[in-house]
């Protein structure tokens, strides 16, 4: 039995093809945003399901997630990804009670009982300093690649402090930064604080370990350093991490079936 979960979220699309029989993803696709989200979702299905020799009949039930969860109209049905999350998460960590998830323009922090099931969760959906789009700005006008970023925070020796709440001023402040001499190095770093800061901010006091580092954002080299120093805990990336919640989908489209 084949499945699929197919995650729309606000910067890139993830696809998952599960086999239920063997228990184990048998592909998945990431591709950037485009203005038809629908399209590009059945596209990316499909080209996974020639990859392997299936067609969309094999599929036995998809569940689609993220912002734009509603608009695909091959899902059997949508769930939050907040759901699909946990159980992508626990799939890879079954042990996991906190679920930090960066994307490209919101953070989560979820927490998780013994059983895998989800207590609570918060979440930035309004401030892009706590997320991956603060990591673009910086790497944009700093003339370098996203993906560079850790080597440079590597270097830092005093990493600057950033006191805006805004992308928008944070970006202003970062100017200031440079037009006084602090090295790009201490930036980035102190950028990477200040996401780690925020995001564990979310979580109070209360944030308990193992904890689950998904998202884009969990790619980017120096990012885990910065969390597990701003919440106190070691903190594991789940594995394929920018699929974690479209694994989830398909998790649960085989459950329903």
């Amino acid at each position: 039995m084949i499945s699929a979960g197919i995650d729309v979220g606000s910067r890139t699309v993830k696809v998952v093809l599960w086999d239920h029989a063997r228990r184990q993803v048998i592909d998945s696709a990431v591709a950037d945003q485009g203005i038809d989200q629908d399209a590009l979702a059945g596209r990316l299905l499909e080209e996974l399901l020639a990859r392997h020799g299936l067609a969309r009949g094999d599929v036995r039930a998809i569940v689609a997630t993220g912002y734009g969860r509603k608009l695909v109209s091959a899902a059997d049905r949508a769930v939050t990804e907040i759901t699909c999350q946990r159980w992508g998460v626990s799939h890879h960590v079954p042990e996991a009670r906190t679920i930090v998830d960066i994307g490209g323009q919101d953070s989560k922090l979820i927490r998780l009982d013994g059983a895998g099931a989800v207590l609570d969760f918060a979440m930035n959906d309004r401030c892009a300093a706590g997320t991956g789009r603060f990591l673009e700005v910086v790497a944009t006008r700093l003339g370098t690649r996203i993906g560079d970023l850790g080597g440079l925070a590597d270097e830092s020796r005093a990493p600057a402090r950033i006191s805006s709440m805004c992308v928008v001023f944070a970006e202003t402040e970062i100017v200031g930064l440079l037009a006084s001499g602090v090295a790009p190095a201490d930036i980035v770093a102190g950028v990477q604080a200040s996401i780690a800061t925020r995001v564990a901010a979310m979580g109070g006091r209360t944030v308990e370990g193992p904890v689950v580092f998904t998202g884009g954002v969990a790619l980017v080299p120096g990012m885990v350093g910065a969390l597990e120093s701003a919440l106190g805990l070691p903190v594991r990336v789940a594995p394929d991490s920018q699929t974690t919640a479209a694994l989830g989908a398909a998790l649960l489209a085989v459950a329903d079936v």
